[in-house]
């Protein structure tokens, strides 16, 4: 009797963080949907949207991996472990393209911008996405190779998912906060306060760790600290002369 009633709280613990990382994965896809509503979803259903093909590439494969997650986490908190790892290589696919076409849509936006004469601030704003992605690229990979390390797995793969949705968060700024006729790409500045918005979904994780474990995981107190540093760090680097060099390169050869 005495074993039955301590393994109670192991078991409801454990059920409570399955849940948990389901509902986790939910509201990153609501994040992703919402936020794209005005700047995308809806000028698309209302045939207004005039963008290079390789966006709506993008934008599907970003959609269509954020409602994957929800899957595998649904799988996960349903007890198919065995199906959830069958099926995890669809997920290195989508990580895969997402990773190429998220870079080209930066570089078509540094394109665009330098099309309508200002080509030194698209180069400067590139630093918000292709960081982005390169931060997603690195959490997804860490979390593969220790997917034999469940709780560091699927705390990487909510970092993965939670790096990439200040973009969404960005556009409902920049919907409502953005002067009237504004053209070409934004000041990096502006991505910072979305980027802080996205980010309190790890604080969310870190508090649940903290309520269910007693502390952080160190993939969110390493992991979590190294994402809010680098939105911070684009503002900087992205005056520096070195990026304007290199991104400067990248334009150059797309161009």
């Amino acid at each position: 009797m005495t074993t039955l009633t301590a393994a109670s709280p192991r078991i409801s613990a454990r059920s409570g963080a399955t849940s948990f990382y389901l509902y986790m994965s939910l509201c990153c896809a609501a994040v992703a949907f919402i936020g794209f509503a005005p700047t995308y979803w809806l000028p698309l259903a209302s045939k207004t949207l005039k963008v290079n093909p390789v966006v709506h590439v993008h934008g599907a494969l970003f959609f269509s991996w954020s409602l994957f997650l929800v899957f595998q986490t649904w799988l996960a908190s349903s007890g198919q472990i065995a199906r959830h790892r069958s099926v995890g290589m669809i997920g290195v696919s989508f990580a895969t393209a997402m990773t190429i076409f998220g870079t080209l849509v930066a570089i078509n936006a540094m394109k665009e911008a330098a099309a309508i004469g200002m080509r030194s601030e698209g180069i400067a704003f590139a630093v918000v996405p292709l960081s982005g992605i390169a931060f997603f690229a690195i959490a997804f990979t860490l979390a593969v190779v220790y997917v034999r390390q469940p709780d560091v797995h699927k705390r990487l793969m909510l970092l993965a998912a939670i790096s990439i949705l200040d973009a969404a968060v960005a556009r409902w700024f920049l919907t409502f906060l953005a002067p009237p006729g504004a053209v070409g790409p934004p000041p990096v500045a502006v991505a910072i306060p979305p980027a802080i918005v996205a980010w309190l979904l790890v604080v969310a994780a870190m508090v649940f760790d903290w309520r269910t474990r007693g502390r952080p995981h160190a993939v969110y107190a390493i992991g979590g600290t190294a994402l809010l540093l680098i939105k911070l760090l684009n503002l900087p680097l992205s005056a520096s002369q070195g990026w304007h060099a290199f991104a400067g390169g990248v334009l150059a050869l797309a161009q």
